[in-house]
């Protein structure tokens, strides 16, 4: 099924890439957006979890480099009966973690230097949980295609941009109708808003199914709240140092904060209503894995 999301993800920013390529640019902008689309799908389905962990300097470790945090991956990996994936740190002080990966063979699990300084070994554990449950589920298939396609659409925006001031309205030379540049300007707005909206839809029910299931790991469904409030509250104080919003959706906490308009487009439920499902399951006594 999530392949199948994956595949309808794809062709739904591929439309948005040559639509906004036709506007932008004519019929030549489409063709070119095209070609573009081609690439972008073929690097999105194969490499964008190495592009998304690049983009974030992380680097792999090996067990005698952290045998506490190895031994806490593997317990958890054994337990969801997924392969061990590969462990990966983030110099960056903002407590956060993600998964990445096109399928449990080729995932990965990333964790910053700040999460492990300053979350106790329960509430990593909770957190390791709930992104080896989006393993479980395939859920990275998606939301690492997602972030990588929704960051394509905006670069391809910006260039959009770049020729309507550089003069794109202008006839092009096999004798296509010039485009007009009002509409490229709407093209160029409403891609990568589109593409914010797709990355929406995926993601926010879907934290609540890897809390629970995250939960059930570790049975201990309180752990994970405590680490979701620590993470919520650093992440106000500490901001990542790099990386883009376009990858919100992967880390367990939004580390792109905002306020006014920008929470209508969170990729995230609140930290608020999560911690209290997560307490409910402790209080009916389901954190007890089936």
């Amino acid at each position: 099924m999530n392949r199948l999301k994956a595949l309808i993800l794809l062709a739904t920013l591929t439309a948005l890439v040559v639509w906004a390529g036709q506007l932008v640019g004519g019929t030549s902008g489409m063709i070119l957006a095209l070609a573009f689309a081609g690439v972008m799908n073929l690097g999105a389905w194969w490499w964008s979890d190495r592009l998304v962990l690049r983009m974030y300097g992380a680097r792999e470790i090996s067990e005698p480099a952290a045998p506490e945090l190895y031994s806490i991956v593997r317990a958890l990996a054994l337990r969801a009966r997924i392969p061990m994936p590969r462990v990966y740190i983030i110099a960056e002080d903002a407590p956060n973690a993600f998964a990445t990966g096109r399928s449990p063979q080729h995932a990965a699990v990333a964790v910053t230097e700040g999460l492990l300084r300053r979350l106790d070994r329960a509430e990593i554990a909770g957190v390791l949980a709930h992104e080896l449950a989006h393993v479980k589920n395939r859920d990275t298939l998606v939301m690492t295609v997602a972030a990588t396609l929704a960051g394509a659409v905006s670069m391809l925006a910006n260039l959009g941009q770049w020729a309507l001031l550089l003069g794109s309205g202008r006839a092009s030379e096999d004798g296509d109708e010039a485009p007009n540049p009002a509409f490229g300007l709407l093209g160029v707005l409403v891609a990568p808003f589109a593409a914010m909206l797709v990355q929406m839809a995926i993601s926010r029910a879907r934290e609540f199914l890897a809390d629970e299931a995250g939960a059930r790991l570790t049975r201990d469904p309180r752990a994970l709240a405590s680490a979701l409030r620590k993470i919520e509250a650093w992440s106000r104080e500490v901001s990542l140092s790099s990386g883009t919003p376009a990858t919100a959706h992967l880390f367990i906490v939004n580390p792109f904060t905002g306020g006014g308009l920008l929470r209508l487009f969170s990729t995230h439920p609140s930290t608020d209503a999560r911690v209290a499902r997560l307490l409910a399951m402790e209080r009916e006594g389901l954190a007890v894995a089936r």
